[in-house]
Order: C-alpha cells, then sequence, then structure tokens
C-alpha cells in the first residue's frame, strides 16, 4: 500500500522518535551516582518547561532533537542551523502535549498506550530475531527496551486521550470511502523475499575502502562460501556463520520482502542488489553481486506478486490490517483539525510557562504561525 497513516506531529513523533533510534545514535553508559552528582553540579540540567503535570528538562529535550537528527543523518537528510531552534521549539511544544495529555488519560487510553507498547515491541523483537539482539541494538542506540516501551506506550495513550476528548471517530462507511476513492494507494507492486550473506568490503562505521589484501581475502572466502551454497549446504546457517550484516546474519540473512526502486523509492536497495534479486527464481543462488557495501550472495525465497490489498489485508510488514490504517489515519487527520485550540487550553489550565528564553521566543513564533495558517480568509473588500 502506497499510502501511509496520516501521522498527527504533535502526538506521533513522540512514538517515532523511539522506534526510529535504533541503529542511529550512541550514548556513553550511564556513570555511576557518585559521579552523577559531582558532573551535575558542574553541568546543571535546567527546566525549559514547566507546569502543573508538565516538567521538561534541557537534556530531555536534546536528547529528543538528537535522536531525530541522527534519524535524519541516517537518510540523508539535515536540519538547516537557521532552523534549529524552532525545531527544538516543536519537538518541546509535543513533549508538553504528550505529558499533558496522558495526564488526562483514562484506563481505556492506558490500555490502548500498553497494547501499541506490546506490538510495537514485538515487532522489533521480530525484526531483531531475539532479545538479546534487540537489547544490543537499543544500548548502541543510547536507550533500554523499558524506555523505549514507555515513550511508546504514552505517545499512544495522548493520542487516544486526545481523541476520546474531541469526540474524533471514523465510521465503517468512511473507511471504504476512502479505500474506494483512492484505488491506486492499495496497489502493491511486485516484490522479492530473499536472504543474503554479505561479505563487507568497507569499514561499516566510516564507510571507507578496507586494505587490499583484506578486500582480497573477502572475496576468496565469498567464492569458498558460494560454492558450499551451491553445493546444497544450509543457506541460513551460512549467513550466521559468514555474513558481515549484522542486522540479519542472527535470522539466517533474512530480509523483509521489497518492491523494485521505481514502485517504491522509500525502501530501495541499491541497483546491483534489486537486478539480482529480482533475476533470479525461487531458491535460486546469485552470482557474487558487487555493491558498495562488498559482495552478497542471494537466495530466493520467493516472488510477491503485484496486488490490489483488501481492507482485510495487513499492511506489509506491520500487523495492522488496511482497514485499521485507513481508519487511524483518518482518525489523525480529524484530531490535527480540532487539536489545537484544546492543547492551547490545556497548556493555560496548566500555568505552562517555557523558561529558556529563546526556546519561549520561539514556541510564540510558532504559534502565530499556527494561528495565521487556521484562520479564516478575509473576505473581499466592495
Amino acid at each position: 500500500m502506497k499510502v501511509k497513516p496520516l501521522f498527527f506531529a504533535v502526538i506521533a513523533a513522540s512514538v517515532a522518535a523511539g522506534a526510529a533510534m535504533l541503529a542511529t545514535s550512541t550514548r556513553a553508559a550511564a556513570p555511576d551516582t557518585t559521579t552523577t552528582n559531582s558532573m551535575g553540579s558542574l553541568f546543571p540540567d535546567p527546566l525549559v518547561a514547566s507546569g502543573t503535570g508538565v516538567q521538561v528538562k534541557r537534556s530531555e529535550l536534546d536528547d529528543v532533537v538528537t535522536k531525530i537528527k541522527s534519524e535524519a543523518a541516517a537518510q540523508g537528510q539535515s536540519i538547516p542551523p537557521e532552523r534549529l531552534l524552532l525545531f527544538e521549539a516543536q519537538q518541546l511544544e509535543q513533549m508538553i502535549d504528550v505529558q499533558l495529555l496522558v495526564g488526562q488519560a483514562n484506563e481505556a487510553d492506558k490500555a490502548v498506550g500498553q497494547q501499541k507498547a506490546d506490538t510495537e515491541m514485538a515487532a522489533l523483537l521480530k525484526k531483531f530475531g531475539s532479545q538479546d539482539m534487540l537489547n544490543m541494538q537499543l544500548t548502541a542506540a543510547g536507550t533500554s527496551a523499558a524506555q523505549l516501551r514507555k515513550e511508546v506506550s504514552d505517545g499512544a495513550t495522548a493520542m487516544s486521550t486526545l481523541q476520546r476528548e474531541l469526540g474524533v471517530t471514523v465510521s465503517d462507511t468512511e473507511v471504504q470511502k476512502f479505500y474506494d476513492d483512492h484505488p491506486q494507494e492499495f496497489e502493491e507492486p511486485e516484490m522479492v523475499h530473499v536472504r543474503h550473506v554479505l561479505f563487507m568490503t568497507v569499514d561499516p562505521q566510516t564507510r571507507e575502502p578496507l586494505a587490499d589484501d583484506v578486500v582480497a581475502q573477502k572475496l576468496k572466502l565469498a567464492n569458498d562460501v558460494l560454492a558450499k551454497a551451491r553445493a546444497g549446504a544450509d543457506f541460513a546457517k551460512l549467513a550466521e556463520q559468514y555474513s558481515d550484516d549484522t542486522a540479519t546474519k542472527d535470522n539466517g540473512g533474512d530480509l523483509p520482502p521489497f518492491a523494485r526502486a521505481t514502485a517504491d523509492p522509500r525502501h530501495a536497495m541499491v541497483p546491483e542488489f534489486e537486478a539480482a534479486a529480482f533475476s533470479l527464481t525461487n531458491n535460486q543462488i546469485s552470482d557474487l553481486v558487487k555493491t558498495v557495501y562488498g559482495y552478497h550472495i542471494i537466495q530466493l525465497v520467493n516472488k510477491i506478486p503485484a496486488k490490489k490489498l483488501t481492507l482485510a489485508d495487513k499492511i506489509p510488514s506491520t500487523e495492522t490490517t488496511v482497514s485499521d490504517g485507513v481508519r487511524d489515519g483518518l482518525k489523525q487527520e480529524k484530531t490535527q483539525k480540532l487539536a489545537q485550540p484544546y492543547l492551547a487550553k490545556l497548556k493555560k489550565t496548566a500555568d505552562v510557562k517555557i523558561l529558556d528564553p529563546d526556546l519561549n521566543s520561539a514556541v510564540q513564533e510558532l504559534s502565530n504561525t499556527n494561528a495565521a495558517a487556521a484562520a479564516p480568509a478575509a473576505a473581499p473588500a466592495n
């Protein structure tokens, strides 16, 4: 399905930030209590926002901004320096909104948050293959399973609370109408499901080429493993033993199904890998495929024909049905149109104050911009 849920930025960013930070940022191990206390006196961690039920520290805001910047960098994007303060103000506003909404949540809202957290954590566990591998990735990203679970749960709880307070609902008729009116959004292109073994010829951190003699050794090993694969050795076990792709080797080299770049550029493989994968037939093993990462051996598991998803189908790589995805998107679209006045009222009631002068000015600028965008157009003069 080409269409994705229309995530409401005020809340969804807090959910997305947790998952996005995996494998995109690093943080040193936490110091002991004595060190923390002494460092705290040297480097204070002031509040940047406070109010009834609201407290945001500078370090908490910095963590969120750093994670999002790291994720953007991993996708070849960046935040222009002249926009950084406004970006920080936007993230701060979202953090405040989440805290206020969680404070308004009832038991049903909290149950929604817990269910969302359970689903997301289960999906991550499935992706990384084992709890140990997931914990390793979380640690490398500077977080923990408990922290990530709380971020996802709080974000989903906040969204449920907001939609309940605003009375936002979407009927089955509205879901069906969107589906019928946007047929192209539910077309799934042909996809391939493959395993691979990677012999990296670049440094995984710097992407600089390895020494010529090391590359030669990698090439020899790749040819040896290719011979074993074609002689009938278990491909998954070969991947577990030899692959340099740490994200897939513990899962037998298995990659999520993917389409051609022309059909889904957001999840495109490098051209050489894509061409080789789509040229294979079921269970066929490729020749060595050279890409910017090194040498690959690819085994086709199966090809998935193009089709139109039904409302009952699951969105690829998720446990969410198309119907539920459309419903969530429509609810979030409705929520976005109604939320600002309600959130502004919550902030006023909680007497929320932005304590950092620069951030306060940036938040006011954002507020003025949003108000101007929401204002009805002036009637033409007679």
